[in-house]
């Protein structure tokens, strides 16, 4: 017999399930919002101890808990791939919602929305990935493209990849985005070099940069918004 109280055996207000129906699911704290994914306890755990202990090791932050693996997540005693997988694919779900709230916006006016359409993808990652958003004449998404991956501090772009990409998805813009796993919002002199390069080449292919962001765990930059993107002569 477990050596805890199990959630069936608490009253009412204690059990999530029964909380979230009565009162909402706003009511509900991080660790009781993870103990109904995770559903079932441990011979020594309630579901809800085993939510805790997750949070615990993710320093209470669901930003960090994002970033975890399957294999992360099974270290903990108690948690199998089974419940693994239910909490990943939960944190997914949550990131691609925000994804298509940016979608719904349709027109992209502002760093902030290129950003909530882009950063579920990116954010989490643990090594360094090159993204463009594809936009028409009129500004709106249609769609995005993984152009490179590499390591913890640094991925390969090739500039003709990018924009064979955007000629043959018909854009007319794009914006560069990548992360930085270091969570330094600083662009390096070797982003500032590839921004250069992408806008020169997007001038004479007349296929607009409009920004390049840095995504971190919970933040970016923009080139735009701090006047950083190059300025091409045309003369």
């Amino acid at each position: 017999m477990p050596n805890y109280v199990t959630l069936k055996n608490r009253s009412r207000d204690e059990r999530p399930r029964e909380k979230l129906i009565q009162h909402g699911k706003h009511t509900l704290s991080n660790a009781e919002l993870l103990g109904i994914l995770i559903s079932t306890g441990s011979k020594e755990r309630s579901a809800i101890d085993l939510a805790r202990d997750i949070l615990k090791e993710a320093q209470n932050n669901l930003n960090n808990l994002a970033r975890f693996s399957v294999s992360d997540l099974c270290k903990i005693p108690g948690i199998g791939p089974a419940k693994a997988i239910t909490i990943l694919s939960a944190i997914e779900i949550g990131g691609r919602r925000n994804a298509e709230d940016a979608i719904q916006l349709k027109k992209v006016t502002s760093s902030v929305q290129a950003y909530r359409y882009i950063a579920h993808k990116l954010s989490d990652k643990r090594h360094e990935e090159f993204w463009i958003i594809l936009l028409n004449r009129a500004n709106q998404i249609i769609g995005d493209v993984r152009v490179s991956q590499g390591g913890i501090s640094y991925t390969a772009v090739d500039p003709k990849m990018v924009f064979k990409h955007a000629i043959e998805l018909g854009a007319s813009a794009i914006i560069a985005c990548h992360n930085h796993p270091s969570g330094s919002l600083s662009p390096s002199e070797s982003d500032n070099k590839l921004t250069r390069k992408l806008v020169t080449a997007g001038n004479l292919l007349d296929i607009n940069v409009l920004d390049h962001l840095i995504v971190t765990t919970n933040d970016y930059f923009s080139y735009a918004d701090y006047d950083k993107l190059p300025r091409i002569d045309t003369e």
